[in-house]
């Protein structure tokens, strides 16, 4: 796979992405931390086949080059992984006493928890979950009624009850 370094103009966003981009501010802030870790992948024209979120908030953060991968995909391919990419992506399943583990270790060394992309409310369920019951939830299916206790966050002093 080879990356490219393409002005951010040269990108065409598909006319018909049957995906809606609902998390630019969070893609845009986890670009900013983390910078730009996963290329656009385009086709040989620069339409965009996967990473319109991306595109929207590498163009909201004013950036002026993306790195693109340009993919050899026939039009049908390229319109099935499309798809594909956001389908296979909303179909995981968290562990939650693993993702327990992980965010108390980043809250326990002082990292701002926003940037892991959950919001404060989902954060709020995450930390006050009892999760080992729970392991095998989507995502959808953390609800307040599991919450308990209380944490807070050393670096920012946000009470998460």
């Amino acid at each position: 796979m080879q990356i490219e370094i393409i002005d951010i103009n040269k990108l065409l966003p598909y006319i018909n992405n049957p995906r809606k981009s609902s998390n630019i501010d969070k893609v845009a802030s986890s670009i900013k931390e983390f910078g730009f870790q996963q290329p656009i992948v385009v086709d040989k024209n620069y339409t965009i086949i996967v990473g319109h979120t991306r595109f929207e908030a590498a163009k909201k953060l004013g950036l002026k080059e993306v790195p693109v991968q340009v993919a050899d995909l026939s039009i049908n391919q390229s319109k099935a992984y499309r798809i594909a990419d956001n389908k296979v992506a909303q179909d995981n399943y968290w562990d939650f006493e693993k993702l327990q583990i992980e965010l108390d270790s980043i809250l326990e060394n002082n990292y701002e928890l926003i940037n892991t992309g959950f919001d404060s409310d989902e954060l709020d369920n995450l930390l006050n979950k009892n999760l080992k019951n729970n392991d095998n939830l989507k995502d959808s299916e953390i609800n307040e009624s599991d919450l308990k206790g209380s944490k807070q966050c050393p670096s920012c002093g946000y009470e998460f009850n």
